[in-house]
């Protein structure tokens, strides 16, 4: 997409965040459910589709267009991003990398016109190392038989479609991986209801049950049994580096938050912005809005020239979950005592942004990657 157009889009969203998601938040917490015609307009902006080809409807974006949107998307509740994340993110991403053309053809217009998609990895005994997965799919003439269970999928409630991680044949860890494309209306899925959470109501999380599900083979992604872990890795890279992108956007939102709250609240006769125990906070915060944003921008270079799309995604990844977490940790400190309570902005981001640093790898994973790809050139 060519420069002027994404600056009118980028603008479009700026102020639909500011004008209507903003103004929803409290409903959305208390309905732990975003209004459908939120939703609805989340559609037609295009914003299910954005990082899906132009050719497939979507609209297309570079890396740096698209951690540029999430930037803008972060200053609002993070389950209205969680609409249409997995369609761009995770899920999407795995019929954009390694689907056949016919797969393609017929689902990535309908992602992008605002149908949902799930990305159905984690399990109860294989979350961080999905080397462990024992969801099965089992070759039977021309179909697939599925069986076993997912947890913590991020809008299984409201799919249409998932991308569903099933071990095939006898081969050990990650190389028995493929993945299937599983319609959810198919007999033998079963979704539960959505998760109670500590935080980011409104973005809907459920387990899932494959009771012998079958679908045809041409349901196998890229028609290939050995693409699924590759792929899966793939999705996740780009995942999150869009991640650390919104949760840059969160990071500013606080700290707009603290900066307001700070120049407001009096004690003793002075706005306590003016006390330099506040300001040390207040400075703190802003380093690592500043540093995030930074970094994110740089990661997107990276991925956008072919230079680094393994080791920055972890490294953005595992900087900007942390450093959310500081940040709302000291806007809660700011804030004191009304920081604790229902109906302050900082309260709820408080515990929103927990998550950040659990999903899409833990920060020990990242630690991991990170400290391996930094290695690798030594160890050679």
């Amino acid at each position: 997409m060519d420069a002027d157009d994404f600056d009118e889009i980028g603008k479009a969203v700026r102020t639909f965040m500011r004008e209507v998601v903003v103004p929803a938040e409290e409903q959305i917490e208390a309905d732990d459910k975003v209004p459908d015609a939120v939703r609805d307009q989340a559609k037609e902006m295009g914003l299910y589709g954005f990082a899906i080809p132009e050719e497939y409807g979507g609209l297309g974006l570079d890396m740096m267009q698209e951690v540029r949107l999430n930037i803008e998307l972060g200053w609002g509740t993070p389950a209205f991003r969680s609409l249409f994340g997995t369609n761009n993110g995770i899920a999407g991403q795995v019929l954009v990398k390694a689907g056949t053309d016919e797969q393609k053809k017929e689902w990535l217009p309908k992602l992008a016109a605002g149908s949902t998609a799930s990305f159905a990895l984690t399990e109860p005994e294989a979350g961080s190392d999905p080397s462990s997965l024992k969801t099965t799919a089992r070759k039977d003439g021309d179909e697939y038989v599925i069986r076993g269970g997912k947890c913590f999928i991020t809008n299984a409630a409201m799919a249409d479609v998932l991308m569903v991680f099933a071990r095939v044949g006898d081969q050990p860890g990650t190389k028995g991986i493929a993945v299937f494309l599983v319609e959810t209306d198919r007999p033998g899925v079963t979704i539960a209801p959505h998760d109670v959470k500590m935080g980011q109501r409104g973005a809907w999380t459920s387990d899932i049950n494959f009771d012998d599900v079958r679908i045809p083979a041409s349901h196998l992604i890229g028609g290939d049994e050995s693409v699924g872990f590759p792929t899966a890795m793939r999705s996740l890279q780009q995942g999150r580096l869009t991640l650390a992108a919104f949760m840059t956007g969160v990071s500013k939102r606080i700290l707009h938050e603290t900066l307001a709250y700070a120049a407001e609240r009096e004690q003793g006769g002075r706005a306590i912005a003016d006390y330099q125990l506040v300001q040390g906070l207040i400075a703190d915060s802003q380093t690592d809005a500043y540093a995030s944003e930074a970094m994110v921008l740089q990661a997107a270079r990276d991925w956008d020239a072919d230079r680094d799309r393994r080791m920055a995604p972890s490294v953005v990844k595992y900087f900007c979950s942390e450093a959310v977490g500081r940040i709302a940790d000291r806007a809660v400190q700011v804030h004191g005592g009304y920081g604790y309570m229902h109906g302050y902005a900082v309260e709820r981001l408080y515990r929103d942004v927990r998550l950040f640093r659990i999903y899409e790898g833990t920060s020990q994973i990242q630690q991991i990657v990170i400290a391996k790809q930094a290695l690798a050139p030594y160890r050679a």
